[in-house]
């Protein structure tokens, strides 16, 4: 996954656990995104909590193909707000913070938590 345009999208989690459970979709979609998307320290470690130890080296290499965004004080204060004002569990909310701090649109299936329609900065690629 190359590329090295500018950031549009924030993977979440969901979309790269799709792709290791071998859904076409979303393998589909990480390729037509390459070079646009990064992902959070939150969605690495939703995504190698899935895998044992051996497996786990051949996960990460996928993921360091994308920029990993970390969480600081800005990003903490925004989570906190919006985790008070829309109720979002913390990783959800820190997702929604990542994404909107760094102007990215997030990525995501995850439409309970993030409807479309209710959240102009989601999107969602595709359904399964």
């Amino acid at each position: 996954m190359g590329g090295g345009g500018p950031l549009k999208l924030l993977l979440d989690s969901v979309i790269l656990i799709d792709h290791f459970n071998g859904r076409s979709e979303a393998t589909r979609y990480l390729a037509s995104v390459a070079g646009e998307a990064a992902l959070s320290v939150i969605t690495r470690a939703e995504v190698l909590t899935g895998f044992d130890p051996e497996d786990a080296g051949t996960a990460g290499s996928l993921l360091d193909r994308f920029p990993t965004l970390g969480i600081d004080l800005p990003v903490a204060d925004l989570a906190a707000r919006l985790r008070r004002e829309q109720r979002w569990k913390m990783p959800d909310a820190f997702q929604a913070a990542l994404a909107q701090y760094h102007g990215l649109t997030l990525a995501t299936r995850n439409t309970r938590d993030f409807p479309p329609d209710r959240h102009r900065f989601v999107v969602v690629p595709y359904a399964l």
